[in-house]
């Protein structure tokens, strides 16, 4: 993930999760588990679309489905232009967000 938000500019890295989250302009777009799997924020129209397709899981906290997050398995992100395209949707749906109050 790092890697390829490199290009981006607004980003910022933090520890969380249990792993290292990416926020764009204040917005977290997801996050690097230990484990290989991402946590990612898309639009929940694209979310039922990539769970559907087979291509990611609804994410859950404390036993509640959190709609418009993701969890991606490492196989799903294998290649640089799965994660990048991937990425590409979380960074569209953040831009669309109202700006973060500083």
């Amino acid at each position: 993930m790092r890697a390829a938000l490199s290009f981006e500019d607004g980003i910022a890295e933090k520890s969380m999760f249990g792993g290292r989250a990416f926020l764009k302009d204040g917005h977290l777009l997801g996050s690097a588990s230990s484990r290989g799997a991402m946590m990612l924020r898309v639009n929940p129209d694209d979310g039922d679309r990539l769970v559907t397709g087979g291509l990611a899981e609804p994410f859950a906290m404390h036993g509640r489905e959190l709609r418009g997050w993701l969890l991606i398995s490492e196989d799903a992100i294998e290649t640089e232009a799965a994660l990048t395209s991937m990425l590409s949707l979380s960074l569209a749906f953040v831009a669309s967000l109202p700006p973060k109050r500083r």
